[in-house]
């Protein structure tokens, strides 16, 4: 059976969820505001909606990749949005990376017009979802998360049930500490073998399979040593998420000092003008950031 899948927010993130869905058989339907975006996917087969209330109308699944809660709410409940459209049953995957509380709220706004809802934020990024090996934190009721996952097994090869509506929020901003610290830490040892006179390009293959090893080490460290800062992700948003686990640590009263100063090295970045380009230009924290060498 050929699922029926509604797309909101066709970014870089979600134009790479749409691609890998439209590429294995599912039925797509897109709304963005911005046209070239959608344009984009209808060349890969996705039909286009004029509005997020007509995508939701043809579709049974809705899958969101939006950028805040606030943006999130606009999409579902705001006019001509989600809530307006989708049939009474329509299951909401949320792909966004939001707050927790936020998301709690939005679900239970959402299961009053009868819509069901599973926060599924992602790790691995758009290379990973071309080809569906994105891992995915799921928050829902069980009946719900299995049921998302007819759709989101094509794009992911990890999907973990993590607990109810809000849990996949947790997780990943977890997921987005692990990873804020270890592109810092890789950054940093990649600066210090450079100074010391090291080939630090050999030094991935040198530690392949000890405890230092790990898939920051082997994709981010050659990336380091050859300045290559292709967008795969956004400094600003890792920013916005290692402020997303502050605000949780706040209310959990968790100490997390390491994870304060990873953000505000990305939040100096971001401050420099290099909030937009990718974790690989953490490395101009160690050289001195300058917007002109991305320009």
């Amino acid at each position: 059976m050929t699922n029926t899948v509604a797309l909101i927010g066709a970014g870089a993130m979600g134009g790479a969820i749409g691609t890998r869905l439209a590429e294995t058989g599912n039925r797509l339907t897109v709304f963005d505001p911005n046209p070239e975006k959608v344009h984009a996917l209808v060349g890969k087969g996705a039909a286009a909606a004029p509005t997020a209330a007509a995508a939701a109308a043809a579709s049974d699944y809705v899958i969101l990749s939006l950028n805040s809660p606030a943006i999130v709410r606009r999409a579902v409940f705001g006019e001509a949005g989600i809530a307006a459209g989708a049939r009474a049953g329509t299951l909401i995957i949320d792909m966004s990376s939001i707050d927790p509380d936020a998301t709690k709220q939005l679900a239970a706004d959402a299961a009053e017009k009868g819509l069901r809802w599973v926060d599924s934020p992602l790790s691995g990024g758009a290379p990973k979802a071309l080809i569906g090996q994105l891992t995915l934190m799921a928050g829902g009721t069980a009946d719900d998360v299995a049921d998302a996952h007819k759709v989101l097994r094509h794009v992911a090869s990890n999907y973990t049930h993590m607990g109810p509506v809000g849990a996949g929020q947790t997780t990943k901003l977890i997921n987005q500490v692990l990873c804020g610290l270890g592109f810092l830490a890789v950054a940093e040892a990649t600066q210090l073998a450079l100074d010391a006179g090291v080939d630090a390009a050999k030094i991935p293959e040198a530690l392949k399979g000890g405890r230092a090893d790990s898939a920051i080490l082997q994709e981010y460290m050659p990336r380091f040593v050859a300045k290559d800062y292709r967008r795969t992700g956004r400094i600003d948003n890792m920013v916005k998420d290692l402020s997303g686990a502050q605000d949780l640590a706040r209310r959990t009263n968790t100490a997390m000092p390491l994870t304060a100063a990873c953000a505000e090295i990305h939040r100096m970045l971001t401050a420099a003008g290099l909030g937009g380009e990718d974790q690989a230009a953490l490395m101009e924290f160690f050289r001195g950031p300058n917007k002109e060498n991305f320009e």
